[in-house]
C-alpha cells in the first residue's frame, strides 16, 4: 500500500513538519543526527505520539487526517524497535502467535502463521525457548516475525539493528533484505548507511525536524548535499556557491572541480570528493603534481579505518574538518600525530560540484 503522509507537531522548543509518499512495497529510510526527529514521526505514524496535525493516509485509508485519528490497534501497522521487546513468559512461537491472535485469529491458526514466520527467519530451531534463553540476535528474529506475523500494512523499523553485537547485526540486515523484498510498504529510521544501502529504495536525511534531502538511496549517498549526509556516507564537503571552475567557499576560497549536470553557477552547492582523494605532506614539505586545491592544516586525530588510518584535520578556510585516507606506512613516514601541521591537496577531477539549499 501506498504510504502518503504529512505530520507536524511542536513540544517546547522543537518543532516538527514533514511530508513524503512511500510507494507500495517500497522501502523509505530516515536518516538524520540524534535530536532530528526520525523517530517521532515513526511515532506519528504508529498513532503512539500526539501530533498537532496529521494527514497519513495508506492507498487512500486515512490513519489521521480531518476528524479521524485511528488508535495504533486500528492501523494496521507493525512496529520494531532496537529492543525486541517479546513477552519474557511466553516461548518464541507463542511470542509470534500473539500477533494474529490479537487480530482475531484462533489459536491452532495463529500457532500455524507463528510456525511459517518462524521459518522464514531462521528461527524454527528455538520456537519453544523462552526470551531469556535467546541471545540478542535470535531474539530479533523473533521481533521480526512477530511484526510480519500480523501481515502489517505498513512495517515501522526503528533502528532494528543498533542493540545487536557486530556479529548478529549482518545477519540480520541480510534476513531483512530478504523478507521485505516484495513484502509491506516500509519506513526505517537508521544512522547507518549500511542498512540504507540494503535496505532502501529511498532515504530522507532529516535535520531540525524537517526534510532536507530526499532521493533514490544510491543517487543520495554518492552525491550528498548535506555535511551530515556526507559524514555518514564516508565523504568530505565543502559548501559554497558553484562557480564555471568548482565551487567559491563563504571564505573566498576556490575549490577546483567539476561541476554535475544540475549544477548552477551562482547557486548554492557543495563540492564532494573522497578521504582516499586527499593528499598529506608535511607543512612546507615538498609535494609533486599540480593539484589546484591545497589548503594548510593541523592533524586532530588518527582512527583506524579497516586497512588504512582516517586522518581528521582542523584549519583555516575550506580545509575544516576534512578527512584523509593513508596507509599506515604513510602515517609513519610522515610522523603524523595530533597537532602535526600539514599541507592538503586534491586534484580538481576528483572534486564534484553538486546543488544544494541555500
Amino acid at each position: 500500500m501506498t504510504l502518503s503522509a504529512r505530520i507536524a507537531l511542536s513540544r517546547g522548543t522543537f518543532s516538527l513538519d514533514v511530508e513524503f509518499t512511500v510507494p507500495e512495497g517500497t522501502v523509505l529510510a530516515l536518516l538524520g543526527p540524534n535530536g532530528s526527529g526520525k523517530s517521532t514521526v515513526l511515532g506519528g505514524l504508529a498513532g503512539l505520539v500526539p501530533v498537532t496535525s496529521a494527514d497519513i493516509t495508506l492507498s487512500g485509508r486515512v490513519l489521521a487526517g480531518e476528524k479521524v485519528d485511528l488508535p495504533p490497534h486500528a492501523r494496521g501497522v507493525g512496529l520494531l524497535s532496537q529492543d525486541a521487546l517479546l513477552f519474557p513468559h511466553l516461548s518464541a512461537l507463542d511470542n509470534v502467535a500473539f500477533a494474529p491472535r490479537s487480530a482475531g485469529a484462533g489459536k491452532a491458526k495463529s500457532r500455524e502463521v507463528a510456525e511459517k514466520w518462524l521459518a522464514e527467519v531462521d528461527a524454527s530451531a528455538f520456537a519453544r525457548r523462552r526470551p531469556g534463553q535467546l541471545s540478542g540476535g535470535q531474539q530479533q528474529r523473533v521481533a521480526i516475525a512477530r511484526a510480519l506475523a500480523s501481515t502489517p500494512s505498513l512495517l515501522l523499523l526503528d533502528e532494528p539493528f543498533a542493540a545487536l553485537d557486530v556479529d548478529a547485526a549482518p545477519a540480520i540486515r541480510g534476513l531483512l533484505r530478504r523478507v521485505l523484498r516484495g513484502g509491506p510498504t516500509t519506513v526505517l529510521v537508521t544512522h547507518d548507511p549500511l542498512d540504507a544501502l540494503a535496505l532502501a529504495d529511498h532515504v530522507a536525511v532529516m535535520s531540525g525536524g524537517r526534510i532536507v534531502e530526499r532521493g533514490p538511496t544510491r543517487e543520495v549517498l554518492a552525491a550528498p548535499r548535506t555535511a551530515f549526509t556526507a559524514r555518514i556516507a564516508g565523504l568530505n564537503l565543502v559548501a559554497g556557491v558553484a562557480e564555471a571552475e568548482g565551487l567559491r567557499t563563504k571564505s573566498g576560497d576556490l575549490v577546483s572541480g567539476l561541476l554535475s549536470e544540475d549544477a548552477v553557477v551562482g547557486e548554492a552547492a557543495v563540492a564532494v570528493f573522497e578521504p582516499s582523494a586527499v593528499a598529506v605532506y608535511p607543512h612546507d614539505g615538498e609535494h609533486h603534481g599540480s593539484p589546484r586545491n591545497t589548503a594548510e592544516a593541523t592533524v586532530a586525530a588518527l582512527e583506524p579505518h579497516g586497512p588504512v588510518i582516517r586522518v581528521r584535520v582542523t584549519g583555516g578556510g575550506w580545509a575544516e574538518g576534512l578527512t584523509a585516507d593513508l596507509t599506515p606506512a604513510a602515517v609513519a613516514d610522515l610522523e603524523l600525530e595530533p597537532g602535526s601541521a600539514v599541507t592538503l591537496s586534491v586534484k580538481a577531477a576528483t572534486v564534484a560540484v553538486h546543488p544544494t539549499q541555500a
